[in-house]
């Protein structure tokens, strides 16, 4: 356990060292709900974009081929509009997102799941929709916390903080002599200690923003919770929250709870 701390402390210190020579940046606006941290960006937007699109493009393919793209058009159409009452927002973060070449689809899956790729891709799972019976606010959460991960570049800053943990793991091997087994012990303890951490951040910091965006486009943020409480019943089993890169349900409740003082006016203010 001993070496296992100090392990984690040594990659802390390498890493923030590199951050230090580097210089950390933000990818969004200061002064905005979820945008105030300094982010690690130690590889370009149009790196991220490249890669992305080409894994986009390929999942597009496969779910055409397999006919399963965009099966339901009162479902698209659904989600396109709700899509375009927060893309309409997307500029208090950054002036460039909505000049961004936005698309919506949907997959035909049972499963729970949804995302947004670099540049303004979204794509829903029919499962989550359907087997969650979401309300359009509902869907508004999921939408803007995904939204939100490609406004910040979150894609970007994990492969930056991995190319960081890398490097820095091979200095710590160098400097200290480790054994395989220790070097093994290194990588696990960096992605408990570092790694998770640093994406359970990024998940609170998206579920910020995403509820600033939803309540700006007239979407209810107390439906956040509601989502949430649907998603905590559906997923029961999940790991412990020390194991996942998301922050445990009742936590991110807890913390919605919290902001809804905070974003509530937005809303009241639109529907007024």
């Amino acid at each position: 356990m001993i070496m296992k701390k100090y392990l984690v402390n040594s990659l802390l210190a390498v890493t923030l060292s590199t951050t230090a020579l580097i210089g950390c940046s933000s990818t969004t606006n200061s002064g905005v709900i979820g945008s105030d941290r300094q982010q690690l960006l130690l590889v370009s937007s149009e790196q991220v974009l490249q890669l992305s699109t080409q894994s986009y493009l390929k999942s597009m393919q496969q779910a055409k081929a397999q006919g399963v793209l965009d099966t339901n058009p009162a479902q698209l159409a659904r989600l396109k509009r709700i899509a375009g009452n927060l893309i309409g927002q997307v500029a208090v973060y950054r002036n460039d997102a909505d000049q961004w070449q936005w698309e919506v689809h949907t997959i035909q899956s049972n499963e729970l799941n949804a995302y947004v790729v670099p540049g303004g891709k979204i794509m829903f799972y029919t499962g989550i929709i359907d087997r969650l019976n979401l309300t359009d606010d509902e869907i508004a959460a999921i939408m803007g916390h995904e939204i939100a991960h490609v406004l910040r570049e979150h894609s970007r800053e994990r492969l930056s903080s991995a190319y960081a943990t890398q490097a820095g793991l091979g200095i710590a091997g160098s400097l200290f002599g480790l054994t395989q087994g220790q070097a093994q012990m290194a990588a696990i303890a960096t992605d408990l200690g570092l790694n998770k951490p640093h994406s359970r951040t990024q998940e609170s910091e998206a579920d910020q923003i995403g509820l600033v965006l939803m309540a700006k486009a007239g979407y209810n943020p107390q439906s956040a919770i509601s989502l949430w409480q649907k998603m905590q019943q559906a997923s029961k089993g999940a790991p412990p929250q020390f194991l996942s890169t998301h922050p445990s349900s009742a936590n991110r409740i807890a913390t919605i709870q919290a902001l809804l003082p905070q974003v509530m006016p937005y809303y009241l203010q639109g529907k007024r």
